[in-house]
């Protein structure tokens, strides 16, 4: 038997793994920064299609599908989103009602953003 080197097994380890399957955007199309941050993007997929994959939110939002749960889990702590399990998918429940977080914008809820961005869309279910 030979012995590879440290160096020989961590390439052929790594080149061993299968490729990442996450689809995050590519600098060249990713803005620099946005208006709104990735919490309120994933609260808008969501919003827009309570039964959507949260891999289906990274892709669209850009970010990592580990980087959307920790956004959930923000969500579902601060009582903006509750999820249920329904068989093996996830149903997302928004609760418009809930006021947004910060001073500047809190005598407004999460109906007013969701309205002022989702205007005149169909929810992705519809489509």
């Amino acid at each position: 038997m030979i012995k590879k080197s440290r160096n020989e097994r961590r390439v052929s380890g790594s080149a061993a793994r299968a490729p990442s399957r996450r689809r995050v955007a590519p600098p060249e199309e990713a803005p620099g920064w946005t208006f709104l941050t990735n919490h309120a993007h994933v609260l808008f997929c969501l919003a827009e299609d309570p039964e959507v994959r949260l891999r289906d939110v990274a892709e669209r939002v850009g970010i990592t599908e580990r980087a959307v749960q920790r956004i959930v889990t923000d969500l579902e702590g601060e009582g903006f989103v509750t999820r249920e399990r329904v068989g093996r998918r996830n149903l997302y429940e928004v609760h418009p009602d809930k006021p947004l977080r910060h001073p500047i914008e809190a005598h407004r809820d999460v109906k007013a953003l969701l309205s002022l961005i989702l205007r005149g869309r169909a929810p992705r279910a519809a489509r």
